[in-house]
């Protein structure tokens, strides 16, 4: 029994800091994580296999997100990617320093763009708009990694800015793009998977705050916290995605990629491929045909 079931040996292999640190339960609830990651993993690799092309970008999107989140969250089990840094704030209750695994930041610098990407082309935006929303999810996550960083409370300056990031690209997801997303018809679902990633992006602004930002919470209830965010923003958009886009009209979506970008299916582009005849002078346009 002992073979099948051997104790959790992480912080003896990899010894924890002093101070505020992960605990073996927490490490054990990482490790349940990291396999549900790999879990989702090879479940989208196989339902790839039956969905048609057009279907396939939701997959190949979450594929990534899941694997990344493999990787992040097995280096946190096995406590590793992780930093000691001083701390400002319930010094008296929890001690002078904190370990802090930037290993979740890694991760959410993939995770949040990937949610972006599927909501931006799903809505219909631009290809500009998807991108600006990319850099404010980025400026997000290194804001509060920065922040993270800062022994003082200087770090709640930082909070401010990402959070600033956070509230412009709330407003771009909720608002902007829903526009985009009803004139392809895709209103109800768009919105009701940009509302399940906007609550939870909600959220971890509160997790931060009460855990590598005010150090209120110890370093196993942070790690519990982000790791139930993690799976309800991660798992649960996978799925839906996948499922959803079962449903979905790809050519009022506007998501058939050639030479020319992302466009209409079946639409003809005279003025960027076209061939002159030479008695009339007249172009002929050519139908552009969706790479595969």
């Amino acid at each position: 029994m002992a073979i099948l079931l051997p104790r959790n040996d992480v912080l003896n292999v990899h010894p924890a800091p002093q101070g505020q640190h992960l605990s073996e339960h927490g490490s054990d609830w990482l490790w349940a994580a990291t396999a549900l990651f790999a879990f989702n993993t090879l479940v989208l690799f196989a339902l790839k296999f039956k969905a048609s092309r057009g279907e396939r970008l939701w997959h190949y999107i979450w594929i990534v997100t899941n694997l990344v989140a493999t990787f992040a969250y097995f280096a946190m089990a096995a406590n590793l990617a992780w930093d000691v840094v001083s701390q400002r704030n319930q010094v008296r209750q929890h001690g002078p320093t904190r370990q802090i695994f930037w290993a979740k930041y890694v991760l959410w610098v993939v995770s949040f763009p990937a949610a972006i990407i599927a909501m931006g082309i799903l809505s219909g935006v631009s290809w500009a708009t998807i991108v600006f929303n990319i850099f404010l999810s980025w400026i997000w996550v290194i804001g509060y990694l920065v922040a993270a960083y800062v022994p003082s409370n200087y770090k709640w300056g930082f909070f401010a800015f990402a959070a600033l990031a956070y509230i412009f690209l709330a407003f771009e997801t909720l608002f902007r793009a829903r526009r985009s997303a009803n004139r392809v018809g895709i209103n109800r679902d768009y919105m009701m998977l940009s509302g399940w990633t906007n609550l939870l992006w909600l959220l971890y602004p509160i997790a931060w705050g009460v855990s590598d930002g005010g150090n209120v919470i110890g370093v196993t209830k942070s790690m519990i916290f982000f790791g139930i965010l993690d799976v309800l923003f991660i798992t649960t958009l996978s799925y839906a995605f996948v499922f959803l886009s079962r449903r979905w009209d790809y050519s009022r979506l506007n998501i058939a990629f050639t030479q020319y970008g992302r466009v209409p299916i079946a639409v003809t582009y005279p003025e960027k491929h076209a061939t002159t005849d030479q008695h009339s002078g007249v172009t002929e346009p050519h139908t552009a045909a969706p790479a595969v």
